[in-house]
């Protein structure tokens, strides 16, 4: 079995294209996938149950971390296009997936970054809302790195929307969270599921 994993920068596997559509918030969306990338042949339960269950700002700036070849991002972005959708994802060949999505669906509001985490961002980058479906299998210090960095990316107010499996740990996710931001609600579950989210203070976190 291979060593390289989704999270890797660069896939080496060959691409092994792939393309299927999946309706998301109502809108039914074309995604292009290949070998090397999370859940390239349909929509994780996750991931669905996060686009489905994830509260949704009308205005700004929302943010889809880890985003992969874009199925939340640009899901988000289809239903709200009042939106300017930011994807980062550090997997090249996911990240370049994603921008051909973008073009595929005719979306004008949506912005791919590839690179690692916030450090992809342009500083000083704010958005209302942050929805992350994190990598568990790159380790808990990665996954809590990008919480308790979050609040730094986030407006007064803004909310950070993780979702991932009960038996992977997100119980215990949830109450970094809470120990991060002094909040955290549990918004769905489902299949195994839980979509957890935390809202920073408006007056600083």
């Amino acid at each position: 079995m291979p060593t390289e994993h989704y999270f890797s920068e660069r896939p080496t596997s060959s691409e092994e294209r792939r393309t299927f559509k999946a309706r998301l918030l109502g809108n039914e969306i074309v995604f292009n996938t290949g070998a090397g990338v999370f859940s390239r042949l349909r929509i994780d339960p996750g991931t669905r149950l996060l686009v489905e269950s994830a509260p949704l700002p009308e205005r700004g700036r929302l943010l889809d971390l880890g985003a992969g070849y874009g199925p939340v991002g640009l899901a988000v972005a289809k239903a709200r296009p009042g939106l300017e959708v930011h994807l980062v994802e550090v997997n090249e060949r996911a990240a370049a997936l994603a921008r051909e999505n973008v073009r595929a669906n005719r979306l004008q509001n949506v912005i791919v970054h590839q690179g690692d985490g916030f450090r992809a961002l342009p500083a000083g980058t704010l958005f209302a809302a942050i929805l992350t479906n994190p990598p568990y299998r790159a380790g808990k210090a990665t996954v809590y790195a990008w919480v308790d960095e979050s609040p730094r990316y986030l407006e007064p107010g803004g909310r950070l929307v993780c979702v991932g499996q009960t038996k992977m740990g997100v119980k215990s996710l949830a109450a970094h969270m809470a120990s991060v931001f002094g909040n955290v609600e549990e918004v769905a579950k489902g299949s195994g599921y839980r979509v957890v989210a935390s809202t920073k203070p408006k007056e600083g976190c």
